[in-house]
């Protein structure tokens, strides 16, 4: 569980970092959280730039051996060629799975 946080932590930062100048000035004009407790989250944020993400996190198998939480979401950023590029993601028991058009399959 540490992993999964850990690793979304690691890309949340490297996909924020600035690239260029309008990535310096980039605002956040849309963000929405819900912290719904030991039974899940979402949230939603898309900024100036083309950066957006969004994410549901749900408890799953509760009061088993079994219990974990499984995320899924999505984020989309405009890459260096001008191409809005979009990963769709689950985490769960069986790790991190991205999907995406650029991603090898």
């Amino acid at each position: 569980m540490k992993m999964i946080v850990a690793l979304f932590a690691v890309m949340a930062l490297a996909h924020a970092a600035p690239q260029n100048q309008a990535d310096k000035d980039a605002i956040v004009t849309k963000y929405d959280s819900n912290n719904i407790g030991v039974d899940g989250y979402d949230f939603v944020y898309e900024t100036s730039n083309g950066i957006s993400q969004q994410e549901q996190g749900s408890l799953v198998n509760p009061g088993t051996e079994n219990e974990s939480i499984q995320v899924r979401g999505q984020y989309s950023y405009v890459g260096a060629d001008g191409r809005t590029y979009t990963v769709i993601y689950v985490a769960d028991e069986n790790g991190f799975q991205p999907q995406g058009e650029h991603i090898p399959k």
